[in-house]
């Protein structure tokens, strides 16, 4: 045997490489056969029929009586004969294969007693009989077609895995790191500048897809590239039977709730649409050989960008979405601009979004011959739709903690931004059956995906104004969005993969080579029209000078400068299945990885190089050097009673995932070789030189005449890797940064119970421990062991004001702090033909340094609460964790009536930290953690305010909020206050009109769906909660300075008292009830 095994080693180091995607297209089939004596039964013949196409598998009985198929079409029905001289020809009919799975059908079979009528056994239906170790869900296509969708989305359907609900967050990770596949092609958020997956959210229809697969912990080594989860699905096939739909769905904004709690939405009846129109066809072209399948889908929905409107009197109300600013501010500055600048800033009221979808796809299956099947698809997908500006992001000073769009602040529409995507994607996926005892998969997939923002502004600097108060407080914004102007990102995926199966005895090896290569080009130019911050609507008007001005321009005269990263990832892996008895089953595998950087694409910046950062240098013209990342895995099957009544199953391993590129391309964005990024401050500029007004020269744009005066102001204007130039902060990445990388622990038990119809509960428990993980330092920063602390209870470090040294340079690294776990329990019952019910509770916990919230590699570094500052990160609750979740799902049918109902509960989702409301520690961002002092440590005069007033609010909401008054003599960790529990549930009712035309049937389907039904009677019910724009996104104590004691002393806010409410309703559109209707004509 061990001969054999290093055969097939070696041979598959021969084979093209591949990706490194958990790129799974096929089912399998694999089983034992033997008499009624229990004697194996070797040299039996095997037949699997995939019954719609005719698809035929072939293989024989091994000299231990087992057989194995792989490559085989998931889904179904199949039908397996089984042949075998001087035995009882058997059938078994009905099997559905699950994507991804092996499914299990052990055989019993009787001497011939002459004449003997064929035996026929329908298959069984229970859960278990797909031998799976780790924990997984798949999602068949009737559980698409019964799922409730308004949005027609693909996270709409991955909700049904118990460790998913949040977007494509599973398991308490960031779901840019999730790993989402079909047909085996990378359909990635790959560079992570948004939750959304690539094509705006929906690279691909839910009536193309036959079949989804939600990986969490599987113990395949072939299955890689994700740390929390991963998403499989396969589109549908051509069959031996021509077939179509014509579909069209509808919503609007009368077809939804209009009130929460009562209230009135402001803007709920505005023009809020979205009209589906889409179609599918398939059948064979050469019946039984060669089939076609295609979709075409068109979406329009005409909608609102901004729901916020200015105020009359500047009385602000988050139920009505008015904001303090008013209407005469608005009108103000308005006016002047037009006036004086001769741009026109667009509405204040009216924030149209004209948004499309366009997704078209192709796929044809050849039945080369029995022994190889190919199968080829392309699909194209065309987006665009429209956002508000940017929230708060900036650069140059510190950041509004409250959005421009908001209670507090307002915006006008030519701020507004596009984005315009685009995904051309395809797949080759070829499986042969080379013997008996050897098949293969070859698959080789492309991608493209192309993200380009726009804008309806002419080119103008964009202008934050604050509200007069010296607090950071945004007040209103205008002009071209701030990061929109030159802003494109073009990644190109290519992948090859190739696994080679070989069986003996009671062996599966599985050996393969993957190869996977990247570009991305990311044109990024923060500020490229120019940005400007003024203190008041009162400066701006008077042309006083502003705060801070930035500015990035490229050199040479370069408009379009862009940053580039290419790499490639070659994955070798190998891994064996012994099937040791009847009842247990044992999987081992290795995988390696190797990541291998293009270094062409940069160049070393001198100026930077020469930079000393206690001892350590920052190249930027190197990427992080090769680094082999080694993935062992084992996982089992242990059939308890050998009946399938009882299994327990699990495994343990480490999984290698990714990151989003985006934080990689900081590093050539932001080293000074690509472009010129200048920010200028009161810290580091004479800043009455900008007094007068925007700069304008005659003659040339605003941009143009700010980057001469920058010029003017001795920025350069050109670059060489000799000389080089320090920009205003670098981006970098450690040299010997890996990968993210975690280990993985499940053990479940599942079991069937003696009832008269199908009844399994299962239980499940997953442990993760960080090996790598991604964060973010700033070198600059001196270490706080020497900075003198606060006296008293809340003794952080206080940053001097010469903290840093030298220019900011955040450099992304790796950590190995982490850890997290899940347990989950799952019924699954179909007491009746036409009832099936699922349930399932999870409940999650996750610890992280970062989960590098933002793209920018300063707002990544920044946004997460600490004590002794963001070099320090204490370990605190992910920010992307669901703590408690329940899902529910039950579908009825009978006859023409098509019936189910989806309960989803959950706490958390928005996570919030309590903080201060100003940088209390000095390390120049607004994100200190807040200390929450004991009765008697206040009594004591160990934590300080400024007056008993504050001190008896303040304490007041402590006892009476239960976060704090349980965490009372501790520092609040970061992201660990959630918001209550939401029970919503959802509607999906489908009604056929069945007709026949010749030999043809027809059907006319009408559906609706309904999204929170209990809303539709009560607009308090399933409305999830927030926390009350009066605690300020929680910081809730104001730094006052020291008393002569060194002691801190601290304010409360004047609406932080014990009656102030943590949760209020969030007085959203999105709360409410919504309806979307559809019809649907199928033939055949």
């Amino acid at each position: 045997m061990f001969k054999t095994m290093r055969y097939f080693w070696v041979a598959a180091l021969l084979l093209v490489a591949t990706v490194v995607s958990a790129q799974v297209t096929t089912s399998g089939m694999s089983g034992k056969l033997t008499d009624d004596k229990k004697e194996a039964i070797i040299g039996a013949i095997i037949q699997a029929v995939h019954q719609p196409s005719g698809t035929r598998y072939n293989t024989v009985t091994n000299a231990d009586g087992h057989f194995y198929i792989q490559g085989m079409r998931p889904g179904g029905p199949y039908e397996v004969n089984i042949r075998y001289m001087g035995f009882e020809p058997k059938s078994v009919k009905n099997i559905t294969l699950e994507l991804g799975e092996t499914y299990n059908l052990n055989i019993i079979i009787k001497e011939d007693a002459k004449e003997m009528d064929e035996l026929i056994v329908v298959g069984s239906k229970s859960k278990f009989s797909a031998e799976k170790t780790g924990a997984s869900t798949n999602i068949s296509n009737a559980q698409l077609e019964a799922m409730p969708t308004v949005n027609r989305s693909i996270t709409d359907i991955t909700r049904l895995s118990p460790y998913g609900g949040n977007g494509m967050n599973f398991a308490g990770v960031d779901g840019r790191t999730a790993n989402f596949t079909v047909d085996g092609a990378n359909f990635n958020n790959n560079f992570g500048l948004s939750e959304n997956l690539p094509g705006g959210g929906s690279p691909i229809s839910i009536d193309a897809i036959e079949e989804l697969q939600v990986v969490i912990s599987p113990f395949d080594v072939r299955q890689t590239n994700f740390i929390g989860g991963g998403v499989n699905a396969i589109t549908k096939s051509g069959t031996n039977t021509f077939k179509g739909t014509a579909y069209v769905h509808h919503k609007n904004e009368n077809m939804r709730g209009d009130a929460v709690y009562g209230q009135t939405i402001a803007g709920a009846r505005d023009r809020d649409r979205a009209t589906t129109y889409g179609a599918t066809f398939g059948g064979p072209i050469i019946k039984d050989k060669l089939f076609f399948f295609a979709n075409a889908e068109y979406e329009a929905s005409p909608s609102v960008a901004v729901r916020w409107r200015p105020s009359v009197d500047g009385k602000g109300s988050e139920e009505k979405y008015l904001s303090y600013t008013t209407v005469a501010d608005m009108e103000l500055v308005r006016n002047h601009v037009l006036e004086k600048y001769g741009y026109d800033p667009g509405s204040y009221t009216d924030f149209p979004a004209d948004e499309s979808n366009l997704k078209i796809l192709a796929r044809v299956d050849w039945n080369i011959t029995d022994k190889h099947r190919l199968a080829v698809r392309y699909n194209y997908t065309k987006n665009t739709a429209w956002n508000g500006p940017n929230a708060s992001s900036m650069d140059g000073g510190e950041r509004s903690a409250y959005s421009r769009t908001s209670l507090y602040s307002m915006v006008f529409s030519n701020s507004m931004y596009s984005m315009n995507n685009l995904v051309h994607s395809a797949s080759v996926d070829l499986n042969s059956r080379l013997t008996n005892k050897l098949s293969n998969q070859f698959l080789a997939t492309f991608s493209k995906l192309d993200d380009v923002r726009g804008s309806n502004s002419s080119e103008f600097p964009f202008i934050d104004i604050h509200d007069g108060t010296n607090t950071t407080t945004q007040y209103m914004a205008l002009g071209y969005e701030l990061f929109t102007w030159n802003n494109a990102v073009h990644n190109t995926v290519f992948n090859i993969k190739d696994d080679i199966t070989y069986y003996t005895g009671k062996h599966k090896i599985i050996a393969g080579i993957n190869y996977e290569y990247q570009m991305a080009d990311n044109q990024y130019m923060r500020n490229g029209t120019g940005y400007y911050r003024y203190r008041s609507v009162d400066d701006f008007i008077n042309q006083r000078a502003p705060e801070v001005v930035c500015l990035t321009y490229g050199y040479d005269g370069e408009t379009s400068p862009a940053a580039r990263v290419r790499f490639s990832k070659l994955g070798i892996y190998g891994q064996e299945e012994w099937s040791a008895s009847d009842k247990f089953k044992l999987t081992a595998g290795l995988r390696f990885d190797a990541l291998f950087f293009n270094n062409n694409d940069l160049m070393t910046n001198n100026a930077i190089k020469e930079l000393d950062y206690n001892g350590r240098h920052i190249d930027t013209g190197k990427w992080p050097s090769t680094q082999l990342i080694v993935s062992p895995r084992i996982g089992f099957v242990y059939d308890i009673f050998g009946d399938k009544s009882l299994k327990m199953r699990g495994g343990t391993g480490l999984f290698a995932g990714r990151l989003p590129l985006v934080f990689f391309t900081n590093m050539p964005t932001n080293s000074g070789m690509v472009q010129y990024q200048a920010q200028l401050s009161s810290k580091n500029t004479d800043m009455t030189q900008f007094a007068g007004g925007l700069v304008k020269e005659d003659g040339k744009s605003y941009t143009e005449s700010l980057r001469d005066k920058l010029i003017g102001m001795g920025y350069p204007t050109t670059i060489n890797p000799e000389d080089g130039t320090k920009p205003s902060s670098i981006s970098a990445v450690d040299p010997n940064f890996k990968m993210p990388q975690v280990w993985k622990t499940s053990l479940a038990f599942d079991y069937t119970l003696p009832t008269s119809f199908p009844f399994t509960v299962s239980v499940e428990g997953i442990y993760n421990k960080t090996i790598n993980a991604a964060t973010i330092s700033d070198w600059s920063i001196m270490p706080v062991e020497g900075f003198a602390r606060f006296n008293g209870v809340d003794c952080r470090p206080i940053y001097p004001g010469t903290f840093r040294n030298g220019t900011k340079a955040f450099v992304l690294e790796n950590t190995g702090q982490g850890y997290g776990w899940s347990a989950n329990v799952t019924m699954n019952m179909r007491p009746i033909k036409e009832i099936s019910l699922m349930a399932s509770y999870t409940h999650t916990a996750s610890k992280e340094i970062t989960g590098l919230p933002g793209s920018n590699a300063e707002s990544a570094f920044t946004y997460v609460p600490t004590v002794n500052g963001p070099n320090n990160i204490a370990l605190h609750n992910s920010q992307y964790v669901t703590p408690n979740r329940v899902i529910a799902m039950a579908t009825f049918h009978k006859k023409n009536s098509h019936f189910s109902l989806v309960y989803e509960g959950w706490n958390g989702g928005y996570n919030y930290s309590f903080m201060t409301a100003n940088d209390m520690n000095g390390d120049g961002y607004n994100y200190d953690a807040l200390y929450i002092p004991t009765d008697e440590q206040v009594a004591n005069n160990e934590f300080r305010f400024v007056s008993p007033s504050d001190r008896d609010r303040f304490m007041g909401y402590v006892h009476n909020n239960s976060y704090l008054s349980s965490n009372q003599g501790k520092y609040a960790e970061a992201y660990s206050v959630y918001n209550p529990w939401v029970h919503r549930v959802d509607l999906s009712y489908k009604h056929d009109f069945k007709f026949k035309v010749g030999k043809s049937l027809n059907t006319i389907q009408l559906s609706l769906d309904m999204k929170n039904v209990l809303n539709l009677f009560s607009s308090e019910l399933g409305v999830s909660k927030q926390m009350s724009s009066e605690l300020n996104s929680g910081r809730i104590l104001k730094y006052e300075g020291t008393d002569a004691q060194g002691y801190a002393l601290f304010s409360t806010p004047e609406k932080i008292n014990a009656n102030t409410q943590t949760w209020v309703p969030n007085y959203s559109i999105g709360q409410c009830w919504n309806i979307a209707v559809g019809i649907k004509y199928m033939f055949n």
